[in-house]
């Protein structure tokens, strides 16, 4: 896919995760691989003001090429690239639930069989480091070892896939089930699947091309 159009989808993608409700304001940043290092959005980017000559192109020393001034977290995207290299595209929001849930600093417990989806038993919570900062990144690569997402303590969540459609749909079902399990708190303690059950489930992930990015 050539950089005009890579653009072009960054932005559409930032505009779906507003419509999901995962992101509100200039919450929230999207990045992809491209030839030149990656493409992310700008500091301040928001789904109104989202346009493709805006996208920020960096390298993977970290050095900006050309104009304009990339997101806060963009040490946090360019760490997971570098540490997935079969990672194409990493979106990171504060969805309401993921952020409820990265308060309490608890991972997603195999609480439902489709948290196997992730590449393990749980989602991991990342521990707490300042926004915008390498702590924060290497904190985020960390919790990402075996993993398609993770949360982030305090702050959100963060996901990585081969595409942002995939991307997107792993940052809309984490959402969706941190609600669930949320719900599920309020009337007791949630019943747990066993890590056997876990195994076998995630197994059967595996043959719908569904595994992690490590690399």
């Amino acid at each position: 896919m050539t950089e005009t159009l890579l653009r072009s989808e960054i932005v559409q993608t930032v505009r779906e995760l507003q419509d999901h409700g995962l992101n509100h304001g200039n919450s929230g940043n999207v990045s992809v691989r491209s030839e030149r290092g990656l493409l992310i959005t700008p500091t301040g980017c928001n789904a109104r003001n989202a346009t493709a000559e805006g996208i920020v192109t960096i390298d993977m020393d970290g050095t900006v090429l050309g104009d304009g001034a990339p997101s806060s977290e963009w040490h946090m995207h360019l760490a997971i690239m570098r540490a997935f290299p079969a990672a194409k595209a990493v979106i990171h929001t504060h969805a309401d639930a993921c952020v409820a849930l990265s308060c309490l600093r608890q991972p997603l417990p195999a609480f439902h069989y489709m948290v196997a989806a992730f590449g393990g038993n749980d989602v991991r919570c990342a521990r707490y480091e300042t926004f915008g900062t390498a702590k924060l990144a290497d904190a985020a690569v960390e919790a990402l070892r075996d993993r398609t997402a993770c949360l982030l303590a305090n702050h959100g969540m963060i996901a990585m896939g081969v595409s942002l459609e995939q991307t997107l749909g792993t940052t809309i079902k984490l959402e969706t089930l941190a609600r669930q399990y949320l719900l599920a708190l309020q009337g007791g303690d949630p019943e747990l699947l066993s890590d056997e059950e876990m195994t076998t489930v995630g197994n059967r992930y595996k043959n719908y091309g569904v595994g992690t990015l490590e690399g």
